[in-house]
Order: structure tokens, then sequence, then C-alpha cells
């Protein structure tokens, strides 16, 4: 687009439309986090009671956020002592005690997700491993155990191993499974009817919003106020057309330059942020995986050029990219046991829970 001044006719500068409901996610899970953080710490502890640790464990600096929920919350946190010489303590409050326990529950659930996931994201690597640094460095948002070293690897060593490699321990796949060679956006779409059982494609409806039920196509959301002209949408018809290589096909096979293989680098990170609970994940995380999975070099510029499908908020203290289809507004839509597990106990604080069908209030 081009505006004209008195100098003659100059390039309009894009702008990078903001999604309010997006950004307001990250501020959202604030008070939650320090909660459920809270209690994690209280819990790590033999008497499941905190007493002058807390600036051990947070630093000066943040222990003042966390004295402020402790205050806030009395349904969930309990201040005993203080007097007759016994020194203040922060214990859970039965009621919320009570919840706590639940959380093993939920962590078994959790554990058969967790090893479908980490062998997915093992297999769409370009040598089926992956440094066990990068694995710590997501291992919160997969919803690993943060013990899953000793305590998770060892109890599936049918599926992981971990070596040492150039001096670097290494997390390795020990076998391919053909039937996990799935994507989150091919099972959506048979789910939808778009692919009968072999795979095939059925009639293609295309709309005038950039989406259409082919087996190739992934799910647009375009920011409120954005009104593409019709050779945008035409040259995004061509592109949802295009078939692509599926990201568990070794990336090493492909030039880059081909437009098919830069179309499927589109899906390894659609892939990713859906392998994660929240689907999102930061700006550094994605960059981290840059050798693992041969990502452009300008990461950042092809997430802005999908913006339909990719979402960036500098909202909250990292940059953070959120997989658009995943969210209603600022709800995520589909939750794994693990987060509504804190969902419920988050709820004690008065915070509504919300369910993730239908968005209505469980509370």
């Amino acid at each position: 687009m081009k505006q004209k001044s008195t100098g003659g006719w100059r390039s309009k500068k894009k702008i990078y439309r903001r999604v309010h409901e997006l950004d307001r996610v990250m501020e959202l899970q604030k008070k939650p986090s320090l909660i459920l953080q809270l209690k994690s710490i209280i819990q790590s502890q033999k008497q499941k009671c905190l007493l002058r640790d807390l600036e051990k464990q947070v630093g000066f600096v943040h222990k003042w956020n966390f004295m402020a929920v402790i205050e806030k919350y009395p349904s969930i946190f309990h201040v005993g002592g203080g007097s007759n010489r016994k020194p203040p303590f922060v214990t859970l409050t039965q009621k919320a005690e009570k919840i706590a326990d639940e959380e093993e529950v939920a962590r078994e659930l959790m554990e058969p997700i967790l090893v479908k996931n980490l062998r997915k994201l093992l297999m769409m690597s370009v040598d089926c491993r992956v440094p066990l640094e990068k694995i710590e460095f997501i291992e919160s948002e997969l919803g690993l155990p943060q013990d899953f070293k000793k305590a998770f690897l060892p109890k599936y060593d049918d599926f992981f191993t971990v070596k040492d490699t150039n001096g670097k321990p290494y997390l390795y796949l020990q076998n391919w499974d053909a039937s996990l060679a799935v994507t989150a956006r091919e099972e959506r779409l048979a789910r939808e009817g778009v692919l009968d059982s072999a795979g095939a494609q059925k009639r293609v409806r295309i709309t005038k919003d950039g989406n259409y039920s082919g087996p190739n196509a992934f799910k647009i959301c375009f920011p409120a106020g954005f009104r593409p002209n019709t050779s945008y949408l035409e040259q995004l018809e061509r592109w949802q057309r295009m078939e692509f290589p599926s990201p568990y096909l070794n990336a090493r096979r492909f030039e880059l330059a081909d437009p098919k293989a830069r179309k499927r680098v589109v899906a390894v990170l659609h892939e990713l942020l859906s392998l994660t609970m929240e689907k999102r994940m930061t700006s550094a995380q994605l960059d981290a995986f840059h050798s693992e999975y041969m990502l452009p070099h300008k990461l950042l510029l092809c997430l802005i050029k999908h913006h339909g499908i990719f979402y960036i908020t500098n909202k909250g203290a990292r940059s953070t990219v959120l997989l658009k289809e995943a969210y209603d507004g600022s709800n995520l839509i589909d939750k794994c046991p693990l987060l509504l597990y804190n969902d419920k106990f988050v709820a004690l604080s008065g915070r509504r829970e919300i369910n993730s069908c239908n968005g209505k209030s469980l509370s």
C-alpha cells in the first residue's frame, strides 16, 4: 500500500495487528502461575510447611510477589505462628490440601500423553535425537515432571535412551512408530471429515477468509480489522492448496528454497506448538530447536508472514508464540488433565474455572 505526500509516493508502513484477547492470555496466567509455584514450594518441604526459605527459593525481589499472594488468598494459604516465640509459617489450607492430593492422579493421566508427545518430538528431529538440555528448556511447556530424567525416562527405556554425543547428553528415540507420524492438523481434518479413511481428498469448499476444507490447508484466523484484498486471497488460496512433505520426514531431503519445503516449515512449527500443553512457546524456545528441525534463519519473519496461523505477543516477561486456532478468545480450547487440575486448584482463589470445551463456568 502506498500513500501520497508532498515528496511523491512512498510506501506505507506495515503494522502488525494486535489481538487483545491473545495478549490477555499472558496477563491472565500471572496470578495462577504464582499460586501454583508457591503450592509446589510448600509441598516440596519436608513438613509441607514454609518457614524462612521463601527468599532462598525465589530471591529477594520475587519474594514480595509471593507474600502478596499469601495475603490475598487465605482460602489457599494458611499463615500461622508469629507469637509465643514461634516463627511464622505458611501451609496449605485443608481444602487446598484435599485438591492438591489430586495432582498425583492428574500426573498419572498425563504419562501416556507425555510419552506420545516426546516420541513425536524426537521423530520430527533430523536424527531422531535432541540435546537433553533442550528438553529441559521446554519441560514445563510439555508438562514433564521436574525429575523426569531420573523418574520418567527410565520407566520408558523401550522408547528413550540417553547417550553422550560429542561430550553432550542427547535424548534418543529407540524405535520409529509410523502410527505416530500424524500431525495434529491432520487429526483435526479427519475429525471434520475432510479426509476419508484412506486419506483422500473430499470435495473442497473455498471461503472468502482464506480457509477451505482441503487436505493441505491450515486453519486461518485473521485479526479483527484485517481486510485482505483479492490478490492476497488468491495467493493464499494457491498456498493452501499446495501439497507439502510431512513434518515427520527428514528435513535433509528437501531444499528450503522449494515452496513446498517452506510450507513444510510452517507445518513443523504448527506441530511443535501443538505438542505443548498450552499450545505456545517463547520465541527463544522455538529458536533453540533451529538445528534439530532445520528451521529458517529468519524465523520471526516466517511467523509474521503467517500471522493467520501464529500470533506473537510481547506481553509478559518474554516474547511468546501462540497457535491461534488453539484459542477461543483468551481461553484454551482443549486442556490436558494437568491443566484441568491446575484450573481446579486455582479456582480456590475465587477465579472462575473455564470449561475448555464450551467456555462455561464450572464453579
